[in-house]
């Protein structure tokens, strides 16, 4: 049996919503992102996840919400009442969706036809498992220290201790890592600290010796007011061959090269599908300097050119693409990758813009996609030769 995939803008005339539906060998993966509809309430978002949801018998994976703070108590509420107390973490990041509604959008990936099990910890769900045949999927999220009074390094340090906790509990450990998303408060008043406590836990537990994984870092806030919250995804496989690679940025150099711990993008090879998972990417010079400092135009017209060559240097295209998030400094600069796409003939992809405060002061524009083929979408496209994978071990 074949693995199939199909885009849906709209999945049974419900507004505001896309899904991606991919068939694999032992069950079904939906990519949802939602979008206000113009005058819903923020709890309404959430019934319409309901209505996908449990249409499809599925179980969320993964969640993010990107939106105001003072909008999470009616989603939690929500979600209470349309799911009891849901099995899952909720990733919520403070972000401005320049519509007054409140929330931006939101992601969601979940799956049907395959057990599903709970990571929790203090009581609180901070992880999903679920086997999709050949491999083990760990994905965590709202992963944050305990101690709020401690100082910004060290509420991140014991925030990568509970992520390795996690991960311990499921038989895997910071090897099997293959991506992460950081979310810091008053980013750039501590990107740089930031850093080197990610080098050091990296190097200590020989991360570097591996695949790094890919990786977001963009400001925040959350509602318990943590120096910073996270998420990750880790694999392992189990009996089908998978492995985990590191893609290089035709465009860009590594990013250890001025101080930051990621792979610009990760691809996941399975049998009958790839996935690539492309880092959070601005508009960086090849030297690592910011270009086009104060021009979004030009700063998006960049950031796109780059993240699609990493694409392409693989055989995806933007048609692939299951998930995409836009972070912009001033959210009344969305327009602009309207112009963007309209110039470049790109169709829409399944997309939240928001408004973030990048890591960089002269940074305007952030984008972070997924991209998922079959084997079939990949046949007749070339491939450049790959640096060897790195493969996955089960414990």
């Amino acid at each position: 049996m074949n693995e199939l995939k199909s885009y849906c803008p709209s999945p049974q005339a419900i507004p505001g919503v896309e899904m991606t539906t991919i068939d694999r060998l032992t069950h079904q993966e939906f990519h949802l992102t939602f979008r206000p509809v113009p005058g819903e309430k923020p709890a309404e978002m959430i019934r319409r996840l309901a209505l996908v949801v449990h249409e499809r018998e599925g179980s969320v994976v993964r969640h993010e919400i990107f939106g105001a703070i003072g909008a999470h108590p009616q989603i939690i509420a929500a979600l209470q009442r349309e799911f009891g107390h849901p099995g899952w973490p909720v990733h919520w990041v403070e972000g401005h969706p320049g519509t007054g509604q409140g929330i931006s959008g939101m992601h969601v990936l979940a799956v049907a036809g395959v057990r599903v099990d709970t990571l929790e910890l203090g009581g609180r769900p901070i992880g999903r498992v679920f086997r999709d045949g050949g491999a083990r999927h760990c994905l965590l999220g709202d992963i944050r220290p305990a101690n709020l009074d401690a100082s910004r390094p060290h509420q991140f340090l014991e925030l990568f201790e509970n992520l390795e906790g996690a991960l311990h509990e499921t038989g895997m450990n910071m090897a099997n890592v293959m991506r992460t998303w950081f979310f810091l408060d008053d980013i750039l008043a501590w990107y740089e600290p930031f850093n080197a406590v990610r080098n050091e836990f990296y190097h200590q537990r020989k991360v570097f010796k591996g695949v790094m994984p890919a990786s977001t870092g963009i400001g925040g806030r959350n509602p318990v007011r943590a120096a910073i919250v996270a998420g990750a995804w880790a694999v392992q496989a189990i009996e089908a061959p998978v492995a985990v690679q590191e893609v290089p940025s035709p465009l860009q150099c590594p990013s250890w090269e001025y101080g930051s711990a990621f792979s610009r993008a990760v691809l996941l090879a399975e049998p009958a599908g790839r996935r690539l998972l492309l880092s959070g990417t601005a508009s960086i010079e090849p030297n690592g300097r910011s270009a086009h400092v104060g021009d979004v135009d030009r700063q998006i017209a960049l950031t796109m050119e780059v993240a699609h060559a990493v694409l392409a240097s693989r055989g995806f295209e933007f048609s692939d693409v299951t998930r995409a998030t836009a972070y912009f400094r001033n959210i009344q600069d969305a327009p602009a990758f309207y112009a963007w796409r309209q110039e470049q003939r790109v169709e829409p992809f399944p997309l939240v813009m928001t408004e973030s405060t990048i890591c960089r002061d002269e940074l305007l524009f952030e984008i972070e996609l997924d991209a998922f083929a079959t084997r079939q979408d990949h046949e007749h496209r070339v491939t450049p030769q790959s640096p060897p994978a790195f493969c996955l071990r089960g414990r």
